[in-house]
């Protein structure tokens, strides 16, 4: 199993390496309609659009996915008992006191973002505080301070604006080559075709990019979660008070799935087809196993 060190250096290359694939595909499409249109001018917006949406989505990412899942922020006297677990835990992983949000969902889960250990956020439902006891939240709290730690934040959560943009160009050609076809054949033509290729590799890239998301985070986060209470028992209890409560989530997002400890969507569905969580069994099996 790879250590915190090695993970954390690891995000650090795919965020870098993930904003590079995005700049250049926006380029790249920018540089085909000035071809098409033999105009200089797309390709510069092209470039400018993917500058000022990488910077976006590096500084202000985590604030879209608070407000995609509703989050609220809230302060020591809001919840001492879930603000205290944050502190102390926050102490014995060596980090900075992240800031806190509540979700107004009756479901049990809960999420950590931010673009560093300095800005990081603490996402947890209403249903994770009424459901859990305290070893069992400290032990959900533990691991979103080893995603914190290992930087899986800044990378699952520039994942989501991204992901979220390309789909949306897609669509945006679609609609573009479809009122063009009728006052411009030839441009409306182009557009379609750029569309149709964006409508097939849009959702493929959007895929692959989740998927580069290794499962292995989830594993690693409940290891050091685990030897950061000393408790394994904790964690594993409360991923099975998690993972069998049905309660379905109104916030959830197939874009923001992911960062959650566990996967929001229950049942059987599409939005489970390709998952970025190790079944919980498995997850389970490996807290049992630790010698700590």
């Amino acid at each position: 199993m790879p250590t915190l060190y090695s993970a954390a250096a690891s995000n650090t290359r795919k965020t870098w390496i993930l904003i590079s694939i995005f700049l250049i595909l926006i380029i790249f499409i920018g540089w085909i309609l000035s071809q098409a249109y033999e105009s200089a001018d797309l390709l510069i917006y092209a470039t400018v659009f993917a500058i000022l949406t990488s910077i976006g989505g590096y500084w202000f990412s985590d604030k879209l996915v608070l407000a995609m899942a509703r989050a609220k922020p809230v302060k020591h006297d809001d919840y001492p008992d879930l603000y205290h677990v944050v502190e102390n835990l926050s102490i014995t992983a060596g980090l900075p006191m992240p800031k806190v949000y509540i979700i107004d969902e009756a479901q049990p889960n809960a999420f950590a973002t931010g673009r560093d250990k300095k800005h990081a956020v603490v996402a947890v439902t209403r249903g994770l505080l009424e459901r859990l006891d305290k070893p069992e939240l400290e032990g959900v709290i533990a691991h979103e301070m080893s995603h914190i730690k290992n930087k899986d934040i800044l990378l699952g959560t520039v994942i989501v604006v991204f992901t979220g943009i390309i789909v949306n160009i897609s669509d945006l050609f679609w609609r573009m080559g479809r009122r063009s076809k009728s006052r411009d054949s030839q441009g409306g033509n182009i557009l379609q075709i750029v569309a149709i290729v964006s409508m097939i590799l849009a959702p493929i890239a959007a895929m692959l990019i989740k998927l580069a998301i290794s499962r292995k985070r989830e594993f690693l986060a409940d290891a050091s979660g685990a030897l950061l209470t000393r408790y394994p028992d904790g964690l594993a209890r409360a991923l099975q008070k998690i993972s069998q409560d049905p309660t379905p989530m109104r916030s959830a997002k197939n874009a923001t799935a992911h960062l959650y400890i566990i996967n929001p969507f229950k049942g059987k569905s599409l939005a489970n087809f390709f998952m970025t969580h190790p079944p919980t069994e498995q997850r389970i099996k490996a807290l049992m196993d630790l010698k700590i």
